[in-house]
């Protein structure tokens, strides 16, 4: 009898698809319900948000543009996007990770509490970050910054040994590199 790993052809190993990130781009008609309609969608199959942002993007013609981040296998991806593509209020479904990688960015303000050492260190790295104070006095800062989430995350790592106070991430906003649009 062959045992794994000796190279039997009549071994088969279990296999598991590994997760993927993925970055959706979703085209929606700008009506009341439609979010709730998007998120009980990934919450009723057990799809996890990690990030969602929406805005209206085009007032003329009533269009709100989703993005939304989300992991899974392959598998579970392909599912989200057909099961978006067949909600009535919905324009487009793009999967900006497949079409590229895509520009990503976000916002937060970092509110960070100190004096003294830790104060001048807190607007030092805020400088080497290109962050920028939005407001102060003399025991604390917001500090608004803008880049990819994994910036973000390292400058809260950071301030956390500094006086981290509060948090507040607006999600991540993505657009396909290139000449085209949705």
């Amino acid at each position: 009898m062959s045992e794994k790993g000796t190279g039997s052809a009549y071994f088969l190993e279990e296999r598991k698809d590994a997760t993927e990130r993925h970055t959706f781009s979703i085209l929606v008609d700008n009506e009341p319900g439609v979010l709730a309609r998007i998120a009980s969608l990934f919450s009723g199959r057990g799809y996890n948000i990690e990030s969602l942002t929406v805005s209206e993007t085009d007032e003329e013609r009533r269009l709100s543009r989703f993005t939304v981040v989300t992991t899974g296998t392959p598998m579970v991806l392909q599912q989200i996007r057909n099961q978006l593509d067949r909600l009535v209020p919905v324009h487009s479904v793009t999967d900006l990770t497949t079409s590229g990688q895509p520009i990503e960015r976000e916002l937060a303000l970092v509110k960070v509490a100190g004096k003294g050492e830790k104060r001048i260190e807190a607007l030092r790295l805020a400088e080497i970050f290109r962050a920028s104070v939005v407001d102060t006095s003399t025991e604390h800062f917001v500090f608004e910054i803008t880049g990819k989430s994994s910036k973000i995350e390292q400058f809260i790592a950071i301030m956390r040994e500094l006086g981290l106070v509060e948090v507040s991430r607006t999600g991540i906003a993505a657009m396909a590199r290139g000449s085209q649009g949705l």
